[in-house]
C-alpha cells in the first residue's frame, strides 16, 4: 500500500486546524450571543451638557439604582416584564427628583434594542453589539448620556462607568462599581472570561458580528 505523502498528511493536518477553529469561532459566537441576550441595561439621556443637567441626570440615577427596581427579577424575560410593568413608577420617580431640585423637564422611558459600544464597569468589560435597554430620556435628551447594566443587577448605587473624562473628573463620587456577588451568580466561566479579557476576544467578536451582519 501506498504511504501518504507528506504534503496530503500536511493538507489533513491544516484542515483539522481549521475545522477546529471554527468551531471555536463559532461556539464563541455563540456565547457571545447569549450573552448580550441576557443583559438588560440601562441609558440615561441628560437634557443638555450643561453642569446642572448632568447633575441631574446623575440624581436620577442613584434613585433608579436605590430602588432596586429589578431585585426580584430571576432572568432577563422576568427583568423586561417588571420593567413594563414599572414604566410609570420609573418615570414618576425620575420626575419626582427633577422636581425637588425646580427642574420642570419632562420624563420619558421606553424599552429599546440600543446599539453600545464596548463599555469598561470596573473589572469588566461588556462587548460591543446590540442590548436590550432601558432608556430614560430627561427632557431634549440632547446631553451626554449615563449607561450601566441594570440586569444582572451589577451596578450599585456607590460606582458604575464614567461616561467622559468631564464627568469622571467633576462627579468621581457619584461613579457606581459592580456588584461582585451578581456577577459571579449571574455569568457562567466561560461568560466571565469574555467580560474579563476583552482583547482575547475584541478582534474575533468583530468578525463574527461582520460575518452575522451579512445574514441578518
Amino acid at each position: 500500500m501506498k504511504k501518504p505523502s507528506w504534503k496530503l498528511m500536511s493538507a489533513g493536518l491544516i484542515l483539522t486546524i481549521l475545522i477546529s477553529n471554527v468551531s471555536i469561532f463559532i461556539s464563541d459566537g455563540l456565547r457571545l450571543e447569549k450573552l448580550r441576550g441576557s443583559v438588560l441595561r440601562l441609558h440615561i439621556l441628560a437634557n443638555s451638557d450643561s453642569e446642572k443637567d448632568q447633575q441631574l441626570k446623575l440624581m436620577v440615577r442613584d434613585e433608579l439604582l436605590v430602588s432596586g427596581i429589578f431585585n426580584a427579577a430571576s432572568d432577563i424575560g422576568e427583568a423586561e416584564r417588571i420593567a413594563e410593568g414599572k414604566m410609570p413608577e420609573i418615570v414618576r420617580t425620575a420626575e419626582s427628583v427633577l422636581r425637588r431640585y425646580g427642574c420642570t423637564d419632562r420624563v420619558s422611558a421606553e424599552l429599546e434594542n440600543v446599539d453600545f459600544d464596548e463599555r469598561v464597569y470596573g473589572d469588566i468589560t461588556m462587548p460591543a453589539g446590540r442590548y436590550r435597554a432601558l432608556r430614560i430620556k430627561i427632557g431634549e435628551a440632547c446631553g451626554h448620556n449615563w449607561w450601566c447594566v441594570m440586569y444582572p443587577p451589577l451596578c450599585l448605587p456607590a460606582a458604575c462607568e464614567k461616561t467622559d473624562e468631564k464627568e469622571k473628573s467633576e462627579s468621581e463620587d457619584n461613579s457606581v462599581a459592580e456588584d461582585k456577588d451578581a456577577e459571579q451568580e449571574s455569568f457562567d466561566e466561560k461568560e466571565l472570561d469574555i467580560l474579563k479579557k476583552p482583547k482575547k476576544y475584541r478582534v474575533k467578536f468583530a468578525v463574527w458580528d461582520k460575518i452575522k451582519s451579512i445574514f441578518d
